[in-house]
């Protein structure tokens, strides 16, 4: 029981951080559809350094880098540009896919330091849900919190009342790209501690679903992962027991839960439209 236990929270992690990333920036209104190129990035980069280097610290301050300054990119052009946020992130997605495996060539079938165990488990395991509940926190109790809020339900009246509508939706979306960048080096450190192209597998779009699933609250942000992260387990423990079921279709069972979910999801409206950020996805244009 408690093996299971320990798989489903380390299958559970990547989306965790990822998605408690894209919490933040969805939470100001801003929708980067880039989750998946940026977990990639942070994949290779922290792999890369971790192979060059044997300092795991430098390995993970260059994953989240990598991520950092992908969603950066994704910033100027979508904040500062106003492009537009669907067709920017899918850009991200594609940028990070491609220039991971270029990048990421060299380093296919070769070993690097992966991130010890604590009493069995990683340490990025328990940092995962420190962060979430930072986050948490921060969104319902500080008064940084209520202005991050505040611009996702309505920027314009926060930019009338004197915030920085731009500036803060830069600090979010970079926070962002930090988590992705991290949860991606959990993937490439200690998940599956090696490189592959792809190696993410479509958990970034997951860890996209999760911040819907979770109405963008904290707490069902973590239900959804620990649910996602044991259908993962279960896909992968059934294929190694050998039950008689195709490998694509156990593979593809995680993602079939995805659609699932969301499908079940639309139905409810009302729920949505309670807690979505009223904003969401639409371009600030400051007056003056």
């Amino acid at each position: 029981m408690i093996a299971l236990l320990l798989s489903v929270l380390a299958a559970a992690t990547p989306l965790l951080l990822a998605a408690t990333g894209e919490l933040v920036v969805e939470r100001v209104a801003v929708l980067n559809l880039g989750v998946e190129g940026m977990m990639l990035m942070g994949a290779i980069a922290g792999f890369a350094v971790a192979h060059e280097t044997g300092s795991l610290p430098l390995a993970l301050a260059a994953a989240i880098g990598a991520g950092m300054a992908l969603s950066l990119v994704f910033a100027v052009l979508t904040l500062t540009l106003q492009a537009n946020q669907t067709a920017t992130g899918l850009a991200l997605t594609i940028f990070g896919r491609g220039f991971s495996a270029l990048v990421g060539a060299g380093y296919v079938g070769i070993s690097a330091p992966t991130l010890p165990k604590l009493l069995g488990i990683d340490p990025m395991v328990p940092l995962a849900l420190v962060i979430l509940a930072v986050v948490a926190w921060f969104l319902a109790r500080t008064h940084a919190g209520l202005i991050l809020r505040a611009i996702g339900d309505q920027h314009d009246a926060a930019h009338v009342l004197g915030y920085k509508v731009i500036r803060i939706r830069y600090l979010a979306v970079l926070f962002g790209g930090a988590m992705a960048g991290l949860a991606g080096a959990y993937m490439s450190l200690a998940y599956t501690p090696l490189w592959a192209q792809d190696m993410i597998a479509g958990r970034g779009w997951v860890a996209l679903a999760l911040v819907t699933f979770a109405a963008w609250r904290p707490f069902w942000l973590l239900v959804g992962a620990w649910l996602f992260g044991l259908i993962m387990y279960l896909s992968l423990y059934v294929q190694a027991i050998g039950v008689p079921i195709p490998s694509a279709l156990l593979s593809a069972l995680p993602y079939l839960g995805t659609v699932i979910v969301l499908v079940l999801i639309s139905r409810d409206g009302r729920r949505i439209r309670l807690h979505r950020p009223a904003m969401l996805g639409r371009p600030f244009h400051p007056a003056g």
